[in-house]
This record gives C-alpha cells, structure tokens and sequence, in this order.
C-alpha cells in the first residue's frame, strides 16, 4: 500500500453547438478551410466589438443547473492576457473572479459507492485558433515551422472546474464519464474529444495519507480521451511517488502528455493568476439574469443520466452495467427504444447493446451515432436466434463482420453459411460419428459420470462448426447414448 494520498482536480473545457462564435456572428462548424470562419470580431481588429451569444449563456446556465450549482446574480467578463501565435487579440475574453455559476457537485460510482465531487465554477469563455507544429513530433519544440487555424477563436466555450475531491485515476475517469454523459444529454455540446470540443487537464499532487495540507501541485495537458486521463494520472502518481521517496521535491509546473509513452514531461513553469494581469472587460456589460431567466431555463432541463439509468433499469429489469451503457446518452436510449419498437425483449436489446455493439464500437473508435448496423438490422438478427435459423456463436461472428464490412448481419449469415442446421437427420450422421471417435468418453458417461456430456456437446459443435442446433444436439445425443 501506498503511502501517498492523489489529490486530483479536474479542468474540462466544453465547445458549446452554438450556431455562431461567442461574441460575433462567424459559424461554428468544424472541419472548415483554414481561417475562412472569421471576422474583424473574432481576430481582434481595431475598433470591432465583442456582442454576448445569448443561447451560450443559456447553455451555461443549463450546465451549471445540471450540476446543481448556483446562479449568480451578478457575473463579469474579464480579459485574460497573454501573447501566444492562437490568441489573435493577445488576451481572452474569460471570467475571472465572478463566474455565472458557482458551488454545484457531481455524484459518480466507483466500485458501488458514490463519490461527491465538488463543482467549484463553470463559467464562460471564448476559445482560441488552433497551431499545427509541423515536424516529427508534432509539438512545438523540434517542428519545422507552425500554421496557425482561427477557425476555432472565439468558440464558445464553458470550463467546468472541480474541487480537488478525486483519489484515484478511476474515480477521475468515471467523474468525465458522468460529467461528459450530462453535457451530451443536454445537448449543449457534442463532447467529441477527438475534435477538441470537450477537453481536459488535470491537476494533481501526493500528500501522505491523513495530512491535511495539499502538496505540490502539477497541470497535465494534452489528454485528448477519457483513457488518456486515466493513463497520465497513473503515471503522475507513480513519478510523483518516487521522487518523494527519494527525497526530491515535485515542481510546480505545467507538463504535457505524450500519447505513445504514456509519460508526461515538462513543458513550461505553473502560470499563476496574477501573470494574467485580469481585469474587466471595457466592451462588455455585467450578467445579471433575473430569476424568470433562470426559471425559463430550468424548465428545459431534460431527465439526467442518473435518474434515467435508475428509470430504465427499473422499468426493464436490467443489470447496473446495462442501464449504464443503455442510458449513457440520448441516441444510445433512442437505439433501444427502436429494438424495443421491433419486438425485441428489453433484456435481449440490452446484452447486445452492452455486449456486441459496445465491443464493434470501441474497436471502430466509434460512437452509437456512428453505428454501422441499426437497431432494425439488429432486431432482425435477434428474430433470426430465436427462431433457430442462427446460433448464438454465429449471430455474434455475423455481427461482428457485418459491422467491419458494412453489410447487415443476415446478408453475412447467408454469404457465409452461417444458418443453423437443425435437421435431425444430419445432425444424427455428426453424432455418430463423434460417439465412435470418442468410445472412452462414451463409457465414462453410461457410467455415471455427466459431466463427459459436455465434451460430447462440444465436439458435435465443433463438427458442425458451431452451426447444430443446440437443443436438436443435447436431444439426439441423449437419445444415441441411451441406445443400447
């Protein structure tokens, strides 16, 4: 056992799918031609002036309601300043010490315990361009040279800030689940990681179990998945740990993760508030919404995760882990809804949601919205076990090349063969032939021992390649073995 306690906190940065940037009138949309989505506003020219996007700070609201926070009555801009290549205006329009919302939590699940995590702020922000370093490493130290994309400056952009209330790698993995699962579900973001709409760093230091004082504070960045979180943390703590026992002190600093290592490594000293030089922003009024503003938002508070999870699971009689998968987001719920539509057993929707589609789909690095088989293709598969045209072991091969190739399930039952046979006849010819390859075997079980059934089974299976019905199987063989 360790004798450190992690003491992590958590930073993510949330693109809002708004229609335009923060304060301008440019498109949001991603994947444009480089700085083609921009304007006198978004570059910070001369003379041009910032107006507040009023769906983002309901957006905001939204959040910060969902995460039980408190709306302040009175909420500032300040600009935020510093030089770097992304920043067009050489400052960000952010907020400093008076977010719009303030003292909210997250409860999350570990290991069937729940975990209050403390929501210090969720406030605005616009977000900056982005810089492509062109070299081998793709970082800044070693490239060639760096474009510059303004495509993303001025994105409107919610940091959520936690309390240092998590303890380990898991618990900060299930807390950005939790958290990413609320945002998708208010539709307020689509938290595409891999896009950089939803981003985090993480803070984290050691301190000796039972001390109450923190110790030294690190920033990782560059965590572009869950997983990466989940990785870096593991990493930072093992680092931390071994330079405390050797009697090293951590540094304050800000460190930047590296995908293919799995390391972190230094990439510039721990900023403090004040080397941002805050203050007001001049071109911007205070926010100060009325309590019929926030009502009218509360009202488009859609059910949230955990009490959907707890509906659903009710409702169907289903596992934890399959209400979890089942409710994690709008379009997973609306999947199972459509099973549901075609017949199939809400149990049955749920393994194979959980099960098969879960495993297509991380190993596509896909999300549901991506899905290559539909629920009515799904379905289908489903009506094709239980009426015994299609084994179980089949259905599950069926499905897992139907979605690499892109075709349904039963086209690849019927490319390959893969129906079911039931036909006693054949399946007494395999039979035979496995009871007179197997005399020993045969012996064993006409003399009490059962468990050799399961051998025999096995082998008919495998004769058949899995494709007898198993229930035409375990009847003929029962039959061939109380022959005399």
């Amino acid at each position: 056992m360790t004798d450190y306690e992690a003491v992590i906190g958590l930073e993510v940065h949330v693109e809002l799918s708004t229609r335009s940037k923060m304060f301008c009138g440019c498109p949001t949309t991603f994947g444009g031609e480089p700085n083609t989505h921009t304007c006198p506003v978004c570059l910070g020219q001369p003379g041009s002036l910032p107006v507040p996007n009023k769906r983002a700070i309901e957006y905001l609201m939204l959040i910060g309601l969902a995460l039980d926070c408190r709306v302040a009555p009175y909420s500032l801009f300040h600009r935020k300043n510093y030089f770097y290549p992304d920043m067009p205006k050489n400052y960000q329009i952010s907020q400093y010490d008076l977010p719009l919302c303030i003292d909210g939590h997250l409860e999350v699940d570990v290991d069937e315990t729940k975990t209050r995590v403390g929501i210090t702020r969720a406030h605005m922000e616009e977000d900056t361009g982005k810089s492509l370093h062109v070299g081998a490493t793709g970082r800044i130290a070693g490239a060639k040279y760096s474009l510059i994309d303004y495509n993303r400056a001025g994105i409107p952009l919610v940091e959520v800030v936690s309390e240092p209330d998590i303890r380990s790698p898991l618990e900060a993995q299930r807390y950005l689940t939790e958290l990413r699962s609320i945002l998708s579900t208010l539709g307020v973001s689509d938290v595409r990681m891999e896009e950089g709409s939803m981003r985090c760093d993480a803070n984290i230091s050691l301190r000796a179990h039972g001390a109450a004082a923190f110790g030294t504070k690190v920033e990782v960045k560059n965590l572009n998945s869950i997983r990466s979180v989940s990785r870096a943390l593991t990493y930072e703590i093992d680092r931390q740990q071994k330079a405390l026992d050797a009697g090293d002190k951590v540094v304050q600093e800000t460190r930047h993760f590296d995908e293919n290592t799995g390391q972190t490594h230094t990439l510039r000293s721990k900023e403090e508030a004040f080397d941002y030089r805050y203050f007001p922003e001049p071109d911007l009024v205070p926010i100060e919404p009325p309590e019929g503003w926030i009502d009218e938002v509360r009202a488009q508070m859609p059910e949230l995760p955990r009490a959907r999870r707890a509906r659903i699971a009710a409702e169907h009689e289903l596992t934890p882990e399959q209400a979890a998968f089942v409710a994690s987001s709008p379009s997973s719920v609306e999947y199972f809804d459509a099973l549901l539509a075609e017949g199939t057993p809400a149990r049955d929707a749920a393994v194979w949601m959980a099960g098969e589609l879960a495993r297509a789909l991380n190993t596509a690095g896909e999300t549901i919205e991506q899905a290559r088989v539909s629920a009515g293709d799904l379905a289908r598969l489903l009506d094709a076990i239980k009426e015994g045209r299609v084994t179980l072991n089949s259905a599950k091969k069926a499905f897992q090349d139907a979605y690499t190739a892109g075709k349904t399930p039963l086209d690849i039952v019927e490319e390959k063969g893969l129906q079911q046979v039931s036909d006693d006849s054949a399946i007494t010819a395999v039979v035979d032939e496995v009871l007179a390859t197997n005399q020993a075997e045969v012996e064993r079980f006409r003399a009490g021992e059962e468990k050799v059934f399961k051998f025999l089974v096995g082998q008919v299976m495998k004769a058949t390649k899995g494709q007898a019905s198993p229930q035409v199987v375990d009847r003929v063989l029962r039959e061939r073995l109380s022959a005399s």
